[in-house]
């Protein structure tokens, strides 16, 4: 990546200086609780540095989709406090985003002070589809660091949108790739022209919308492409299955039977289906045959062959990148598929493979079913960033940084 990063910054000096950091720290919360701190965590890094290095380090961050307004359910409160435990110091929280508390507090930052600007996404113009509304929050956020400040994109899962708080203010500051955004490209860049063969991709997740251009860029260059999760559905329709009330993309259809028919040998399928009468922890389930799913009975994870044939796959392949679980895997019942598969994954990588979880509901379901994260070579912290990368599209806050 012909970018600077973090160690140019720390190397040219950050003592004292404002130092703007974009970080990804969009965590899922269950009634204002964070359940998987995982993008936090993988955030520290990049900050800790900055602060050791005495920065006066102003971050900006999103949760949740808010719609441009401020939304009490959507703060970020309890992300400053989870930071600030694992920083292992105060984390100040600025009660807006760039309004006079934001700059008030700024101005009052000492070296290695941290403040934490409210959800990014409460102001309408970060993610304004017009470039002047962007410019001016960009401009804002500028003035909180001051005019010998810098600007460190670390923030992963957001680089693939053209936003502020990502693309702008690149645009307006000395520029650098986080710890964070620096590995992840290099981890994907090995992805797509370093792979070792056998190369198997796992794919699962909802929708097959969702999905179908990560398959049609990767289908042609893969061993093996695993398919599981809701999407399967929509692939088994494809070859005149009845698939009862499971998830069904009607639509779709027809572009699985031409993906089914031009990768014959490379795409897999469940065999077997777990199955429920509705759609709940604690619904009635079997397991059937893919060809016999009931009416009115939904599909909620692969079944036990299924992921015993696709774990004899990713054990002997020697790259693994996996995106979307095989199931309803926050329901203990239907989780079993999700499980054998990042095990088998684990397995590879004990074995010397390169392993790649790509982010999202995959990172969640490693740290929910208490698998080892240092069982794979890498845990993505974007998912819809790393499909796109994967796809071959241009990430504009990757491209920003290069200019």
């Amino acid at each position: 990546m012909t970018v600077k990063t973090l160690q140019d910054l720390l190397a040219e000096g950050v003592e004292g200086r404002g130092v703007l950091v974009r970080s990804d720290l969009n965590v899922p919360l269950d009634n204002g609780v964070i359940t998987d701190p995982g993008r936090i965590i993988a955030s520290v890094p990049t900050i800790k540095a900055l602060v050791e290095a005495g920065a006066k380090v102003v971050l900006t961050a999103h949760l949740g989709r808010p719609k441009g307004e401020p939304d009490p359910a959507l703060s970020l409160a309890p992300v400053a406090e989870r930071l600030a435990h694992e920083l292992g110091r105060n984390v100040q929280l600025a009660g807006d985003v760039v309004g006079q508390d934001a700059l008030a507090r700024s101005e009052g930052l000492t070296d290695g002070d941290v403040l934490l600007l409210e959800n990014i996404r409460f102001d309408p113009r970060e993610t304004s589809k017009d470039d002047a509304a962007r410019g001016k929050l960009a401009r804002a956020l500028v003035e909180l660091v001051g005019d010998d400040g810098a600007f460190v994109s670390d923030g992963f899962g957001v680089v693939h949108r053209k936003q502020a708080s990502v693309y702008d203010v690149a645009e307006l500051l000395p520029h650098y790739a986080g710890t964070l955004v620096a590995a992840e490209v290099e981890v994907l860049r090995k992805l797509t022209t370093e792979t070792e063969r056998p190369y198997a991709v796992v794919l699962g997740g909802s929708k097959v919308s969702d999905k179908l251009a990560v398959i049609e860029a990767l289908a042609p260059k893969v061993d093996t492409l695993v398919i599981g999760g809701g999407m399967c559905f929509t692939f088994l329709a494809a070859q005149g299955l009845p698939v009862g009330s499971s998830l069904l993309q009607e639509e779709m259809i027809e572009t699985c039977r031409g993906l089914l028919d031009r990768y014959a040998d490379v795409i897999h399928l469940p065999r077997d289906i777990v199955v429920a009468d509705e759609f709940a922890a604690d619904a009635e389930s079997k397991v059937v045959s893919a060809n016999e799913i009931p009416e009115g009975w939904m599909g909620l994870d692969i079944g036990p062959d299924s992921a015993d044939r696709f774990g004899a796959l990713l054990t002997e392949a020697r790259t693994v990148f996996w995106n979307g679980p095989m199931g309803v895997f926050e329901f203990e019942k239907f989780a079993d598929g999700t499980r054998k598969v990042a095990e088998s994954i684990v397995q590879a990588t004990e074995k010397g493979a390169f392993t790649v979880v790509g982010g999202g509901d995959s990172a969640a379901a490693v740290r929910t079913l208490g698998l080892p994260e240092d069982g794979f070579s890498h845990i993505s912290t974007g998912g819809g960033a790393s499909l796109e990368y994967l796809e071959g599209k241009e990430l504009p806050g990757i491209a920003v940084l290069e200019g």
